[in-house]
């Protein structure tokens, strides 16, 4: 982890020294852990205080659910969902924000209104102008592995060498965005866990974490409530997700995770300032 660093607007964060929390804030009737529970803007901007409060660096605002079988969202209703969120939000905290999104025109409206980090799902493949928009803007960008989209990617995920193959999506999209002339320091990776992965995928790409580091840049990782840790389980329920999640932020972070995208801040924020003073001492 020694030295590595992600520019995310005018900051620049040491992630070898403290790893990030990435409060997630679904602004959509239909997300798979908490649709609906944060659709109006007054829940919505509630839920990233007390996230924020609780001790998240970033608030990942997101209008479109990319659940498994999930439909699209058109932009406009995206925008309407998303900006007075982040506009209220802004005003309040200082907070960095992250958009997540894939299209242009609402990562545009997003950055405009106080975000300062673009999440792409699909990486930068869907629309051509969100890398150069990122370029022009001098945010942050997170390059996230999906094989297929979120209504076809959970029918028969395949891959001969699933590591492999997301290190090389990584590299492809990389020579992208500097082609595109987005800052190196403010690309970050995400391999995408339950994107078009089963089980054994998500579990081989956590277990060679390591092989997926290119360029020296950081990794996120977002595993908070998913279905796989309740195939691990043997529980249907979402409660019994959380603990599962809570683990692997302290264990990723030993092997080299830097940004952890989760729901249940405050438990993720304690485990991970507590696994980083162990590692201080053991330096």
């Amino acid at each position: 982890m020694r030295g590595r660093q992600w520019k995310i607007g005018d900051r620049i964060f040491d992630l070898s020294r403290q790893g990030l929390i990435m409060g997630i804030l679904n602004v959509t009737p239909d997300s798979f852990s908490d649709g609906g529970q944060f659709f109006t803007v007054n829940k919505a901007v509630e839920h990233g205080l007390r996230m924020a409060a609780e001790g998240a660096q970033i608030i990942d605002v997101g209008g479109e659910s990319t659940r498994p079988g999930a439909e699209p969202v058109a932009a406009e209703e995206e925008l309407c969902r998303v900006i007075p969120v982040i506009e209220r939000l802004r005003v309040k905290i200082d907070t960095a924000i992250s958009i997540d999104t894939s299209k242009t025109q609402v990562a545009r409206a997003a950055i405009q209104a106080g975000a300062s980090i673009v999440n792409d799902v699909t990486g930068g493949r869907s629309d051509a102008g969100i890398m150069p928009l990122v370029a022009e803007t001098q945010s942050a960008f997170i390059i996230m592995h999906m094989q297929g989209n979120p209504r076809t990617m959970q029918v028969e995920p395949r891959y001969v060498d699933v590591v492999a193959e997301v290190a090389d999506f990584f590299r492809q999209q990389y020579a992208c965005a500097l082609e595109c002339c987005i800052d190196p320091m403010a690309i970050a990776f995400d391999p995408g866990i339950g994107f078009g992965k089963t089980l054994q995928h998500n579990l081989e790409l956590l277990a060679r974490l390591d092989e997926l580091r290119g360029h020296d840049r950081p990794l996120v990782i977002g595993v908070s409530r998913k279905s796989f840790l309740a195939k691990l389980t043997g529980s249907s329920e979402i409660s019994d997700r959380h603990a599962p999640a809570v683990a692997l932020t302290s264990l990723l972070r030993v092997r080299g995770a830097d940004v952890f995208r989760v729901h249940d801040v405050k438990e993720n924020v304690n485990a991970l300032r507590v696994t980083e003073a162990i590692l201080q001492r053991t330096k």
